[in-house]
């Protein structure tokens, strides 16, 4: 440990003299918390100091205690830590504020006010004896924090929009340790910078977002084999074109492989469907549902409430193994999406063999529906525009077993999506955005912004953080001047 990040520790000791503050001395409980991340590349790092707020108040006593060691001492912010980005949620060395003691959910005049330590999980099953719903994540493990300020995506979001776009306030601590609110009506280019622009400016400490009347819906699993997945792609980009393309649909399409499946001999394929009412098979699910063929005994669909729903979507992840992401985004075109998993399955060929493989190429629709909700709820910086016409996003999710496989599974990775991005621009179908949530350290997020996002969240970080505390205090994600 640094003399000055111990210097902060004493300064933090003194200033909250209660302060839940873990070191690694404490094994049992550091270790119990820093391998609590999705992946084990955030758990690699290993901070000087855990602190675990139980209060805004508390947040912001640590913002104005660490302001004096800004340029020796770095900090992480870190909700739920399922964001495998490496070193988004954890610094080496320094002090990473873990949110999770800031609980409580509550509703008031339409909007469920979520304090950043929740879980979606939590939140679904607060709202459902309320016949209420809200755009949140796809997982109940999934926290509140980095969906809401880097885009997010929802079961929803064909209807409702990005999961930021959905949120009416942030309470935020800024660097001045001053806790304010950001809204339409208050500190409104700060509201609009915290969708998108992640922890580039402060901390947020509670999130209200809007809630809408939500039942059950029409959800599940199929599973069938490539040889169907162009049809599938063909499927998918007739409804994302179609004039009269179904506002409640949400679909995920991958292209898997999981040595536990078929002796690891060869991949799967997955539609992950969604229609947020509870009507049995919705002809807009029909050729996605009715594929043949298909592995009829895995099918799991049926009408469930969205607690089940985001149930099921978590038991099909993982925890606490090596993970990663990478993503690109295209235009909803039949040849780019369909070409882009003959690529990934080529390159998958060279790390068939490691430990414990399960990965995926998966695609996620942005429909003009979606995109159209940015304006028309105030507006984000991610710099998508509905006029431009629907956007997939290519998702390459990969986890294993063995760090010793580190640098030859993420080397695949890279390959398949430096292809796949070669591909899509030879045939004028690349979209220069990269979703945060699911960017790995080389794709800069913010950049694929442009830069008149890019120029208003500079101004934005000017005038809350005037010297640039979470621009190199807090190093994780992408930074605004670098």
């Amino acid at each position: 440990m640094s003399t000055k990040v111990g210097q902060a520790i004493s300064a933090l000791r003194q200033t909250l003299p209660d302060a839940h503050l873990v070191i690694p001395e404490a094994a049992e409980e550091f270790q119990s918390l820093n391998n609590s991340y999705l992946s084990g590349f955030e758990s690699d790092l290993s901070p000087a100091c855990i602190f675990l707020p139980r209060s805004k108040e508390e947040v912001a006593a640590f913002v104005r205690t660490i302001q004096p060691f800004v340029g020796d001492v770095q900090f992480a912010i870190r909700a739920a830590g399922r964001q495998p980005l490496p070193g988004c949620a954890n610094v080496q060395g320094g002090i990473t504020i873990d949110l999770r003691s800031l609980t409580g959910i509550a509703i008031q005049d339409g909007l469920v006010r979520i304090a950043a330590g929740e879980l979606w999980g939590s939140v679904y099953e607060y709202l459902e004896p309320h016949g209420l719903g809200v755009a949140g994540g796809k997982s109940t493990t999934c926290g509140i924090g980095g969906l809401a300020t880097q885009g997010g995506l929802s079961f929803y979001s064909t209807r409702e929009g990005f999961i930021c776009d959905n949120v009416v306030n942030f309470e935020v601590v800024v660097a001045s340790g001053e806790i304010i609110n950001a809204n339409a009506q208050e500190n409104s280019d700060l509201w609009v910078a915290l969708r998108g622009g992640g922890n580039n400016l402060g901390i947020v400490t509670r999130f209200d977002l809007r809630t809408f009347k939500q039942g059950p819906m029409y959800a599940g699993m199929v599973w069938y084999y490539k040889p169907s997945f162009p049809d599938q792609m063909a499927a998918l980009v007739k409804e994302l074109t179609s004039p009269d393309a179904s506002v409640e649909t949400h679909l995920m399409l991958s292209i898997a492989y999981a040595q536990v499946f078929n002796n690891g001999n060869d991949v799967v394929c997955l539609n992950q469907l969604y229609y947020t009412q509870p009507v049995q098979d919705p002809p807009a699910l029909v050729p996605f549902t009715h594929v043949q063929p298909q592995i009829a005994e895995m099918n799991t669909m049926k009408i469930q409430t969205l607690v089940q729903a985001v149930t099921e979507q978590s038991g099909a992840g993982q925890s606490m193994i090596r993970c990663l992401y990478m993503n690109v985004s295209v235009k909803a075109d039949v040849e780019t999406l369909t070409t882009g998993g003959d690529i990934w399955c080529e390159e998958l060929e060279s790390v068939k063999d490691a430990a414990g493989l399960m990965c995926s190429y998966t695609l996620q629709q942005y429909p003009v529906s979606l995109l159209k909700n940015t304006s028309a709820r105030g507006g984000n910086v991610m710099g998508l525009d509905p006029r431009n016409g629907p956007v997939v996003n290519v998702l390459l999710l990969t986890y294993w077993a063995d760090k010793r496989d580190d640098e030859r599974v993420t080397g695949f990775m890279q390959r398949a999506l430096k292809r796949i991005e070669q591909n899509a621009d030879a045939r004028g179908q690349l979209v220069p955005y990269v979703y945060w949530n699911y960017a790995f350290s080389d794709q800069d997020a913010l950049r694929s912004y442009g830069q008149e996002n890019i120029l208003k969240l500079r101004e934005a970080s000017k005038k809350y953080d005037t010297n640039g505390m979470f621009q190199t205090a807090c190093p994780g994600g992408f930074k605004l001047f670098k």
